[in-house]
């Protein structure tokens, strides 16, 4: 597994877990033909699994710090590209805004050289229901 208890798209993509920063993973994708755009660039939809990867990972760490398992179901992604990612590693991690018990809200940031310049932005919501 990846190490960030994440769905079998995220091994597919080659995203793994980083580190961890307070409490919330950080995942990673290396620049590879798999996840290639037009020439020179990461794909829009690479960017947007990835950051869509990182939410999942926080809330469910934000989960598990509370004791609960819940299935999630993403139910509302929206994206925003704020520069095209390049030939190299590119991080994203997820920060829960809201975790009530039906609704989670998750924001996403995906970066390349320097978290403070995000490539992409990214927000989540998400249902909720007790697993099992």
């Amino acid at each position: 597994m990846n190490g960030a208890n994440l769905p079998p798209y995220a091994d597919a993509l080659g995203i793994g877990l980083d580190h961890d920063e307070d409490g919330n993973p950080v995942l990673f994708v290396d620049y590879s033909e798999r996840v290639a755009g037009r020439p020179g660039y990461l794909h829009g939809g690479a960017m947007s699994g990835l950051m869509e990867m990182a939410a999942i990972a926080a809330l469910r760490a934000e989960l598990n710090r509370r004791g609960e398992a819940m299935k999630l179901k993403p139910v509302n992604v929206q994206v925003e590209f704020m520069r095209g990612g390049t030939e190299q590693r590119t991080f994203a991690m997820g920060k829960v805004t809201r975790a009530g018990r039906r609704v989670a809200l998750v924001n996403a940031e995906c970066w390349q050289d320097d978290p403070a310049k995000p490539i992409a932005l990214a927000q989540m919501k998400v249902l909720l229901s007790p697993a099992g």
